[in-house]
């Protein structure tokens, strides 16, 4: 009885050591594939990284954009459509990128912080279409200058027909208004945007 005994503790001592053994080799086989999955993601990481690095040195700069942190100005912009104030305040439409946005909820001072950068740029970012006709919002809908309605730009009061190429000084104000207003009504929406608080 001796002997067996001392042969089914050994067979199970064996089974012990064959289970740990296969454990270890389970583990060590699942970390060397972590560590080289690892490995060819910071590969590929770094590879994109190298090969879209433009010719500012910058992911993602705009077209013609100087060097990011080059400026920081602000701007005010308000825009109404059919007389309804557009909100830029909501977390959809704040620093959508680091070159020119809206930040910290504020809704009507836009901060670009390069040289070169258009308001092109900015409502690309937002996803949302302007051009001399038309303002698109995200969703579709679109507001385009027809026979009843129309699209206005103006900049320090001055009337233009597109802003899309502006890059914008410090100070500036912005108006985008849709709908069929009168002078008075577009001289009303002026003063508004004087009134805007500009936040640096």
């Amino acid at each position: 009885m001796g002997r067996k005994a001392r042969e089914e503790r050994q067979e199970r001592r064996e089974d012990v050591v064959a289970k740990r053994t296969q454990a270890k080799r389970k583990t060590m086989l699942m970390a060397g594939g972590i560590l080289a999955l690892i490995a060819v993601i910071v590969g590929y990481a770094s590879f994109v990284f190298i090969t879209q690095v433009d010719t500012t040195g910058a992911l993602g700069a705009p077209p013609g954009a100087g060097k990011l942190g080059d400026e920081h100005v602000h701007s005010s912009l308000l825009v109404r459509i059919f007389g309804d104030k557009f909100d830029f305040s909501v977390p959809s439409y704040q620093i959508k990128n680091s070159w020119i946005h809206f930040e910290d909820s504020d809704g009507t001072t836009i901060h670009r912080h390069s040289t070169g950068v258009t308001l092109g740029f900015l409502f690309d970012s937002l996803n949302i279409g302007i051009d001399d006709k038309c303002f698109v919002f995200p969703d579709g809908r679109q507001f385009c200058t027809n026979e009843d309605y129309s699209l206005k730009y103006y900049i320090n009061h001055q009337p233009v027909s597109d802003i899309r190429d502006y890059i914008f000084e410090d100070g500036d104000r912005i108006l985008i208004s849709f709908g069929s207003e009168t002078p008075d009504e577009i001289e009303d929406q002026l003063f508004e945007l004087d009134a805007q608080i500009i936040k640096g």
